[in-house]
């Protein structure tokens, strides 16, 4: 890729989504739960929305060095970047990590972070344990849809950061709204679902045998996050920074970027943005922003 390009998100629709992005986006659907802004995962792969590339998967264009060298880590594409609208709790979920999915899922586990872009009034996020706690205990909390009495609860607000790092149980309650930076990989245990069905009146499968394999059982520890480097790991870099007037977004040490616009307009290399909207930036390549706005920016992380 010669150039950065405008993304356009695959959108997906669960029984936990919202409205609140239906006028961002055109969609015939009448729940949004997210929009996987940056992806190459197959049929949802995002699709290229600038340029002469304007409507190809970015899957089929993408190569090794618009990637970068940090990307020859990984077997596979190590992002995946995701907004979301919580309407409903979503489930406690956890994932294990890239040493025991290898071993045991043949899959690479999966770290992640969440970055807060609105909440209702007492929203928030179920976090870790409260306390160190058994294997045993929380089995039994488990068995009985309790776990939720064990787990942490943030309420949350705009512009807030929190790290789920691989062992932690985790769920993002109804009412907020965020942007999650993730690895790139969909092996999830779900815990607890509310006793909520399916559209055939089914209850989502669990597993909770798995999950005891990997939690972390410890008291949980929130991870301290900057103001503009919000994180860097092994798997992403992840900063925001506000635009006021004009600023450049360079790809240059070893990844490529992607970066979010949370708010604002202007142009992207002539390219005009508008709120929750998402540019590629190749590898060794630069954004000029014109305008304003507050961007989430991320790449493959070095740390």
């Amino acid at each position: 890729m010669d150039e950065v390009v405008k993304l356009k998100p695959a959108i997906k629709s669960y029984i936990w989504g919202g409205q609140y992005f239906q006028k961002y986006f055109n969609s015939d659907l009448d729940v949004i739960s997210e929009l996987w802004i940056l992806s190459l995962r197959g049929k949802d792969s995002s699709v290229i929305a600038s340029g002469p590339n304007s409507g190809k998967p970015l899957v089929d264009i993408l190569t090794k060095e618009d990637i970068g060298p940090l990307g020859e880590r990984f077997p596979y594409f190590p992002l995946l970047i995701k907004l979301i609208d919580a309407k409903e709790n979503l489930s406690v979920q956890v994932h294990p990590s890239d040493e025991y999915a290898l071993k045991n899922e043949n899959s690479f586990g999966k770290s992640e972070m969440w970055h807060i872009i609105s909440a209702d009034q007492g929203a928030g996020l179920y976090i870790g344990l409260k306390k160190d706690y058994s294997k045993e205990e929380i089995e039994v909390l488990l068995r009985n849809n309790n776990i939720l009495e064990a787990m942490n609860f943030f309420e949350v607000k705009p512009g807030e950061t929190y790290v789920i790092n691989p062992g932690t149980l985790h769920a993002i309650g109804k009412g907020v709204r965020l942007i999650e930076i993730q690895q790139n990989s969909d092996l999830t245990y779900r815990l607890y679902d509310y006793l909520r069905k399916d559209a055939n009146g089914n209850y989502r499968e669990l597993h909770i045998d798995k999950a005891l394999k990997v939690i972390d059982y410890q008291k949980y520890k929130r991870v301290d996050t900057g103001s503009s480097l919000l994180v860097e790991n092994q798997y992403f870099k992840v900063s925001k920074y506000e635009v006021n007037d004009e600023l450049t977004i360079s790809a240059d040490e070893g990844s490529f970027v992607s970066f979010t616009f949370l708010n604002g307009e202007g142009l992207v290399n002539d390219i005009p943005y508008h709120r929750f909207e998402t540019f590629f930036v190749p590898f060794n390549k630069k954004a000029v922003i014109k305008g304003q706005g507050t961007i989430v920016a991320s790449s493959i992380g070095n740390k």
